[in-house]
């Protein structure tokens, strides 16, 4: 009936990541004291009911076992950490996971809970994200799942998959928002301190926090006046002849110390700068567009469609109203 909670079930194991747990839970909780109606009934779930214990040492208690879920579930959440592959490989957990996936309105994961989905063959013939560092081995190891290593979360039909750690929170947040509209989530986002909801194409990690410089002596100083002079001429030959090196080398060294060439590497930098000064000013595309190196507010718009999958003007509405709204 209408009044019915929605109820949520998130699956856990030994070894789980707590915040893939606790993100889901708490956005959830907070939605409920927020006024959701009908609200969101959460419970933890392991194969044998037992605690467990957390990647952090820390212990959980669920509420039952796996096969003590039964009927409709609104939403079924099955969580990632270091012991995502020994779930993967128990097969009550799949059989479970495959039984429930039949009855329940939307099924998702949170980091390497892809993992488990995957091997309950509930992510075939779809496209799905994990954390960046394991993108890779899902993708070899589950070949008829289409592996996308750049988003924080995507929706293929009722199937979510997020990133990993705090995009779960940003997932939980997306489907408040698609099940209580934006005027609870925006309450339930300022409760958390956090933003009403950061874009599932968000990519998962930015350039500037990649890594740290290169080791490379030739590269690390182009990178850091590549950063300092983004209106320049940095394209290849200007780069070389700044080095002192042919262009064929100083493709070897960007492709070797930085798995990318100078030009998307250029291209890649000058396109998240503008994003920072899109969503921490008011200057106009055309200047930005200008400061960055782009010929064109048209040239940049198509860096953006191409990295962040939105053109400059959305990115900045979304952010500008998260940060400030």
């Amino acid at each position: 009936m209408a009044g019915s909670p929605r109820r949520v079930t998130i699956v856990g194991f030994p070894d789980v990541e707590l915040l893939d747990v606790a993100c889901p839970a708490d956005v959830l909780d907070a939605a409920n004291r927020h006024g959701a109606r009908p609200p969101y009934e959460i419970r933890l779930a392991t194969i044998d009911g037992q605690a467990i214990r957390t990647c952090s040492g820390l212990i959980l208690q669920p509420h039952l076992r796996l096969d003590q879920v039964a009927g409709d579930l609104d939403t079924l959440i099955v969580a990632g950490g270091w012991g995502s592959t020994t779930a993967a490989s128990d097969e009550r957990v799949l059989a479970h996971l495959r039984r429930l996936a039949q009855t329940s309105r939307r099924v998702a994961s949170v980091c390497t809970g892809a993992e488990v989905l995957a091997a309950a063959g509930l992510l075939n013939g779809r496209r799905a994200t994990t954390h960046w560092r394991w993108a890779a081995k899902l993708a070899d190891a589950y070949p008829a799942v289409t592996v996308d290593p750049v988003p924080l979360y995507i929706q293929h039909g009722n199937v979510y998959t997020a990133a990993g750690v705090t995009s779960g929170l940003d997932l939980t947040m997306a489907l408040v928002e698609a099940d209580h509209g934006p005027t609870l989530a925006r309450e339930v986002a300022r409760s958390l301190v956090t933003y009403l909801q950061r874009p599932g194409n968000q990519a998962q990690v930015s350039l500037f926090l990649a890594g740290p410089p290169p080791e490379h002596r030739e590269v690390r100083d182009l990178t850091a006046y590549i950063a300092e002079h983004l209106d320049e001429d940095l394209g290849t030959p200007a780069l070389a002849a700044r080095a002192g090196i042919s262009t064929r080398q100083l493709t070897r060294l960007f492709d070797a110390h930085l798995g990318t060439t100078p030009g998307k590497y250029v291209r890649t930098v000058r396109t998240e700068h503008a994003a920072r000064m899109l969503s921490g000013s008011d200057v106009p595309l055309a200047t930005i567009a200008r400061r960055c190196g782009f010929g064109s507010t048209e040239t940049l718009r198509q860096a953006f469609l191409d990295h962040f999958d939105t053109p400059p003007s959305a990115y900045r509405r979304v952010h500008v109203r998260q940060a400030y709204g």
